[in-house]
């Protein structure tokens, strides 16, 4: 894989915030940024795949969604779930 070198205009604060979140789970932050631009293309990349084994981009995920049992673990999943989902934008 060829890397290239890139220069990105951000806010000073937020990018201080995210290299120190990155360093304090000993992640090198190109690869953080790298799994970052990974995810927002996910979706062009299973296409790619699918065309590749069907020649059709024509595609549906079919899934029952679990409902969770009550307890103490259930509510912290739940916590954790809520708060991810608020902070996808």
């Amino acid at each position: 894989m060829v890397k290239v070198k890139t220069s990105i205009y951000t806010d000073k604060e937020l990018w201080e915030k995210y290299k120190e979140n990155v360093t304090k789970r000993g992640v090198d932050i190109s690869q953080a940024l790298e799994d970052i631009i990974r995810d927002e293309i996910v979706e062009d990349l299973l296409d790619e795949a699918i065309k590749v084994v069907n020649d059709t981009i024509s595609y549906e995920i079919d899934f029952e969604p679990v409902k969770p049992k009550e307890g103490f673990v259930s509510i912290f999943v739940r916590t954790m779930r809520d708060e991810r989902v608020s902070g996808i934008s």
